[in-house]
């Protein structure tokens, strides 16, 4: 075996493997923060729409400091290379921040003040290590089936510490199961345990994987607004994927805004073990997809495979629309709905993949149509997309809480939680009060909740199906044209 591919073999062990910590760290906050305040807090509609705000004033934010990371990773010149450095950093400083988010004792605009604080830190200190570990997949190779399994083993893997986040995180922060018998004391100690595996995993990455460093040669770019900006505008298949990805990544992350679990709680029960068999068996299904999608994506191409997936999604957020508007007993009602939900979520998150590959894809054609790769900048565009999404989806999801009244019940569980938490009642007798309170939910409103996660994520998976197909040219054939080309530039150069 040459060098080269024990190379390669080792880091399609260690690459994937440090993403792990960094995915429950990542799933704590965007699918379960807003449940944490809603839960553990009294918020009147005013603090609930500061707390939207400072949530979209930081994906504002992460505008200018994502594209600003890469172009930083780009100038980075240290023995270690470039982006192990912003991993390591990025990663302590985000462990940091999210023990402090979840362990506070503040209420009202104190505690509002304080999250605005936590989280645009939050937003910093994320963006340090996640870009940098994205963007070094092309820097583990050029080689578009190499690449194709860096990416699946790399998502596979989140895939596991979101797994691992959604089967653990409800159960032990809800219902009978709740650590200290309260969400207070629950969301602590989780934030402390995603605060250690965070750096854990992440080690292997640090640790064991060797990325190529050439661009230690060549004279470090400055930190530029407008290279930035020439990079992005200069390059159309970037932009078109970026608004594509930016669609299908809102109705991707619609149902785990907390609507979803919301929905759950007040239909079927707060009890943290529905929701975690609802998301378990939701991101089970796209393991097939995790382990599988080189393969079938060689076989099929991603145009055709898109079809498909646009089909099975369709016919999953049907099903679940079903499962909440027909005459069912709640056992057969949970069963459909969260069967539906696994048909949605196998379509979107192929879509997911297929846009993974396709950004990465314009670093190649932003090397053919301008000469240089740029792939620290590009590579910012995609977790900038992310989180925008991500704080958008928040947005919708309170929108939607204040719009059908929802806020009435979840005060009234933060204030039982909150009594538990104190000692002033049991466990037993805050579960009795909660389950009572949630009876005056009326069908008005957990529809509503139902149709906003189904109907609204179709249409943006629709929509980003349709430009995908008309917009994005970077199809397998056109891909390896690109890189082919590139080959006989270099050997004459």
């Amino acid at each position: 075996m040459h060098n080269d591919e024990k190379i390669t073999k080792k880091n399609l062990i260690m690459f994937p493997l440090g993403t792990v910590g960094r995915d429950i760290m990542y799933n704590l906050v965007t699918s379960y923060l807003l449940t944490f305040v809603l839960f553990t807090r009294n918020l009147d509609a005013a603090q609930l729409s500061a707390i939207t705000a400072i949530m979209v004033a930081a994906r504002v934010f992460d505008a200018l400091n994502d594209p600003i990371m890469g172009n930083i990773i780009e100038r980075t010149r240290t023995k270690w290379g470039k982006f192990k450095p912003w991993l390591l950093i990025g990663i302590l400083t985000t462990s940091l921040v999210i023990y402090a988010m979840f362990n506070t004792n503040l209420q009202g605009w104190a505690f509002v003040r304080f999250f605005g604080l936590m989280y645009f830190a939050y937003s910093i200190t994320y963006t340090m290590h996640d870009i940098s570990y994205w963007g070094m997949v092309p820097a583990l190779s050029s080689d578009a089936d190499t690449r194709n399994k860096f990416t699946s083993r790399a998502t596979l893997f989140a895939g596991i510490g979101g797994m691992l986040a959604a089967s653990l995180i409800p159960l032990f922060t809800a219902g009978d199961s709740a650590i200290g018998g309260n969400a207070v004391t629950a969301y602590g100690i989780v934030a402390l345990g995603a605060a250690i595996l965070g750096p854990l995993f992440l080690a292997f990455t640090i640790f064991g994987v060797t990325e190529e460093r050439n661009a230690n040669d060549e004279p470090a770019p400055p930190v530029s607004f407008k290279k930035i900006i020439s990079t992005i505008t200069g390059n159309h298949q970037l932009i078109w994927i970026a608004v594509i990805f930016l669609l299908q990544q809102i109705g991707n992350g619609i149902v785990l805004s907390g609507i979803g679990q919301t929905y759950i709680y007040v239909e079927y029960g707060y009890k943290g073990v529905f929701f975690t068999m609802f998301q378990m068996l939701g991101m089970m299904v796209t393991a097939f997809l995790m382990i599988f999608y080189p393969a079938i994506s060689k076989k099929l191409g991603r145009k055709k495979l898109m079809r498909w997936l646009m089909i099975i999604g369709f016919a999953g957020y049907l099903i679940m629309i079903a499962a909440g508007f027909l005459p069912l007993p709640s056992n057969i009602s949970f069963i459909i709905l969260t069967a539906g939900y696994m048909l949605a979520n196998f379509g979107q998150y192929g879509f997911y993949l297929i846009m993974m590959i396709s950004i990465m894809n314009t670093v190649e054609y932003n090397e053919y149509e301008h000469g240089v790769r740029d792939e620290g900048i590009i590579g910012s565009l995609r977790p900038f997309l992310t989180k925008m999404a991500s704080a958008l989806t928040v947005a919708i999801a309170n929108l939607t809480y204040i719009a059908f009244g929802i806020l009435k019940y979840t005060n009234g569980i933060s204030q039982y939680e909150q009594a538990a938490n104190a000692g002033e009642i049991s466990a037993e007798a805050k579960a009795d009060a909660i389950t009572e309170l949630l009876t005056g939910v009326q069908h008005s409103q957990s529809n509503g909740l139902l149709l906003v996660m189904t109907v609204l994520p179709l249409a943006l998976m629709f929509a980003s199906y349709v430009l995908y197909q008309k917009k994005y040219i970077l199809d397998e054939a056109e891909y390896e044209r690109i890189c082919t080309e590139l080959e006989k530039r270099k050997k004459t150069a």
